[in-house]
């Protein structure tokens, strides 16, 4: 897998050979937080939908996930992610089965059913 952070708030996550790489389109650009939750989401859609794929005896190799967000203030948080599938071989009447699939991952279930968050200090 291969990510590439394409703004402080987008990715772009795509399927490539060998380990997984994180790219920035610039040097002075880091993974922030928000780029690894996008990361998480876009990782297990990609999963989901090249196993999808798999059963269903399509190509995924020109699959690719693009993820952005928008941040909402009081308190400072991220308030809207919009995924987007990349898919050019993906056949036009296969684009809603894949749409259902892709909101099968479980990061998805995460951010429509948060989970319950809990603090503690140690010494």
């Amino acid at each position: 897998m291969k990510i590439t952070l394409t703004s402080e708030e987008s990715i772009r996550l795509e399927a490539s050979d060998g380990v997984l790489t994180i790219e920035a389109e610039s040097y002075d650009q880091s993974f922030s937080p928000y780029h690894m939750i996008a990361s998480g989401l876009a990782s297990c859609t990609h999963s989901v939908l090249a196993s999808w794929a798999t059963h269903a005896n399509l190509k995924a190799a020109s699959l690719s996930i693009e993820v952005t967000w928008k941040f909402v203030e009081n308190p400072h948080r991220l308030g809207q992610i919009a995924l987007t599938i990349v898919w050019p071989d993906l056949p036009k009447e296969r684009w809603a089965a894949a749409e259902r699939a892709a909101a099968l991952c479980p990061v998805h279930h995460t951010f429509k059913q948060g989970p319950a968050m809990m603090i503690e200090a140690r010494s």
